[in-house]
C-alpha cells in the first residue's frame, strides 16, 4: 500500500537523464558515512551542472548557485535516510537525480530511499502532515525554539531550509510491504528548479 504526500512525482519520463547511488548503511558505522555522504551529495551535484543550459553571460554564478543548493538538499536528503535506515531491514538506501528540463530551466529531483524503523512511521507521518499544513517560516522559527528548550536538535530543520532557502518542492511516498523485506520504505523527494 502506498501513501503519497506533498509534491511526489511517481514517473519520470524515460527520455530524461538521472543518476542513482546505492549504499548498504549497516556496512560501517554512520559516524563513518558523513564524510561519504557529503562526498556523494557534491558528486551528484556537479553531474548535475553538466546538464545546465547555461549560457557564457551568467555561467558562474548559475553554476555556483546550481551547485550549491542541489549539494545542500542531496547531503540532507542522503543524512536523513542514513539516519533513520532501519538497520534490521535488508534494503539497501537509494540516492539519486532526476532532471526535469522546460526550456530554458531544468528541475532537479533529488530523492532518497530507505526503510523507516517501525517506530518512526507514524512519527514521521505527523511530521509531514505539519509540514504540509504550515507556514515553512513559522514551523522553522517553531523547531528552533523546541531545540533551544529542549537543549537538542530539532528534527525537520533541514528539511524546512530545503523548503525556505531553496524553494524546494517536498514528497514523500510510504509504501508498506510483506514478506522477507517487510516494513515500511519512504522515498523522500525534493524539486529544486534551477
Amino acid at each position: 500500500m502506498n501513501q503519497l504526500f506533498g509534491d511526489f512525482i511517481e514517473q519520470f519520463p524515460p527520455e530524461q537523464d538521472s543518476l542513482e547511488l546505492t549504499f548498504s548503511p549497516s556496512s560501517r558505522p554512520i559516524k563513518k558515512r558523513w564524510r561519504n555522504n557529503r562526498l556523494s551529495a557534491h558528486f551528484v551535484a556537479d553531474y548535475f551542472t553538466n546538464f545546465l543550459p547555461i549560457d557564457e553571460a551568467d555561467h558562474e554564478h548559475r553554476l555556483k548557485e546550481s551547485k550549491n543548493a542541489v549539494s545542500y538538499v542531496a547531503n540532507e536528503l542522503l543524512e536523513n535516510a542514513m539516519k533513520f535506515h532501519d538497520e534490521g531491514s535488508k534494503n539497501k538506501v537509494k540516492f539519486g537525480i532526476h532532471f526535469l528540463e522546460e526550456e530554458d530551466d531544468v528541475t532537479a529531483v533529488i530523492f532518497a530511499t530507505n526503510n523507516v524503523k517501525p517506530e518512526g512511521v507514524d512519527k514521521l507521518k505527523e511530521f509531514i502532515e505539519e509540514l504540509l499544513s504550515s507556514d515553512p517560516n513559522d514551523m522553522y522559527v517553531s523547531q528552533i525554539e523546541k531545540s533551544a528548550e529542549e537543549g537538542g536538535d530539532s528534527s525537520g530543520l533541514g528539511l524546512l531550509t530545503m523548503i525556505n532557502d531553496y524553494s524546494a518542492q517536498m514528497g514523500w511516498n510510504l509504501e508498506t510491504v510483506q514478506g522477507e523485506s517487510s516494513g515500511t520504505i519512504v522515498t523522500t523527494m525534493a524539486q529544486v528548479k534551477i
